[in-house]
């Protein structure tokens, strides 16, 4: 089993930034995709960002430009550099690594970290 530990949420004004943070333990073997998703309440989870360990990246539109997805795979650790941060970003935000196995791919989340926005 692998754990991911996020850290770096908070309350933050609008215009603001804030910087998350996730690190995976436990056993490692082979992380490909780390990323975040975020969840409101009474809605889906969705993708923010993700990136591969070769450095590929993948981000929601209406984050294009304010978010910046990075990774430390040394650390294996991913982290959500979020500028000019939007009241309408306030939600718990998730990371999720994929890590692969012989045929498949094992997923794995963390607990969840909140960000709020304030107008």
């Amino acid at each position: 089993q692998m754990q991911l530990v996020e850290s770096g949420g908070g309350l933050v004004q609008a215009g603001g930034s804030l910087r998350l943070s996730c690190a995976a333990s436990g056993n490692i073997f082979s992380i490909n995709a780390m990323g975040w998703y975020r969840q409101a309440p009474g809605k889906q989870r969705e993708l923010v960002a993700t990136i591969t360990d070769g450095g590929s990246t993948n981000y929601a539109d209406s984050v294009k430009g304010r978010f910046t997805v990075s990774r430390e795979n040394a650390k294996n650790t991913v982290y959500l550099q979020m500028n000019s941060l939007k009241p309408e970003d306030t939600n718990v935000y998730y990371c999720k690594a994929d890590q692969r196995r012989r045929g498949y791919t094992e997923v794995y989340w963390g607990q969840g970290t909140q960000v709020t926005v304030s107008s």
